[in-house]
């Protein structure tokens, strides 16, 4: 499928939004706002059809203002989303935005800890250098 010739929102929950971006990447930007496990499931379950869907392996995830992942977000992640994603959907560079706080970068790095698979994730301080260096990644 074509890349959207404009940026497209995907999704828009209270978790965030999911958007397909003309540059050929996926862009999570998590909500400030509470959530429930399924805002998340929807989040990350259209982005991994998103993938796939467009043929893509990209994705930036903002998560400045976002709360940290519970331990169920943190175990569907990396136990079950994660795998699938990046072997059902292609999915093999991630650039996050990290949060400045502390429980969401551990959070994080829990979920992001997965030597096994073939995927690169970075984090940056500002969504500009997490472009940056997304953009230098195969589509």
């Amino acid at each position: 499928m074509l890349a959207p010739s404009d940026s497209t929102v995907l999704l828009h929950t209270a978790a965030g939004r999911v958007i397909a971006e003309p540059a050929r990447y996926l862009r999570l930007h998590w909500s400030v706002q509470p959530r429930v496990f399924a805002d998340t499931c929807a989040m990350f379950t259209t982005a991994a059809h998103a993938l796939r869907q467009y043929g893509w392996g990209r994705i930036l995830v903002n998560q400045v203002e976002m709360p940290p992942f519970s331990p169920q977000e943190q175990l569907w992640i990396s136990q079950q989303w994660l795998p699938a994603a990046v072997r059902e959907s292609g999915y093999r560079h991630g650039a996050v935005v990290v949060a400045d706080n502390v429980l969401t970068r551990l959070a994080t790095a829990f979920v992001t800890s997965t030597p096994e698979l073939p995927l690169r994730y970075r984090s940056f301080s500002t969504e500009e250098e997490a472009l940056a260096w997304l953009l230098q990644q195969p589509a």
